[in-house]
């Protein structure tokens, strides 16, 4: 069974940000293998019922919380120009990605997911913070590709070497990405 998770409001939405972060807080102190529908539920002080309610099971939990923890907080800095820009962000995308805690929620988000909703939801995160990038780089004048392209051409690839080969990955990978995207060297 699929749930549309929404951020809720109210009574609902205190559950969702206490249940969120008892499983932070669990995954930290017992390791994520450890977590159970009811030690998640007593700690969050709702029942286990609730949580199966509204989640269904623990990965589709998991993959909540995943999806939560991998929305950006901030609007990605201005550096002055769109190499910059989108340079700045390949290699922080890349940074927090591929460490450990971002390749586990990747992971989470997608093995909770049957039918996508998450996998879309994490795209469309990438795919607004580099449209703030590009609309930025419209504003200063500057040619830019459009979202789709930068996502076909520097998220996917990242994505990919991240999840299925991270050895030797680092944010030269990235920057070089950015720089055939924008026709300044080899890819």
């Amino acid at each position: 069974m699929s749930r549309q998770m929404v951020r809720p409001g109210g009574r609902s939405a205190r559950v969702q940000a206490s249940v969120h972060a008892a499983v932070r807080e669990l995954a930290s102190e017992v390791g994520r293998d450890a977590l159970t529908v009811p030690l998640v539920a007593r700690r969050a002080g709702v029942t286990p019922s609730t949580i199966y309610r509204r989640w269904g099971d623990l990965q589709e939990l998991l993959s909540d919380v995943a999806v939560e923890r991998l929305r950006p907080d901030t609007a990605p800095e201005d550096h002055g120009d769109l190499a910059s820009d989108l340079t700045a962000w390949a290699e922080q995308f890349l940074d927090e990605m591929a460490s450990p805690a971002g390749r586990a929620y990747v992971r989470d988000a997608l093995l909770g997911d049957p039918d996508g909703g998450n996998a879309g939801r994490c795209s469309a995160y990438a795919a607004e913070q580099i449209g703030i990038l590009l609309a930025r780089a419209a504003e200063r004048g500057e040619s830019a590709p459009d979202v789709e392209t930068v996502v076909d051409r520097v998220v996917a690839p990242l994505m990919y070497r991240i999840l299925f080969r991270p050895d030797g990955l680092d944010a030269s990978y990235a920057a070089r990405l950015v720089a055939g995207i924008l026709g300044r060297g080899d890819r």
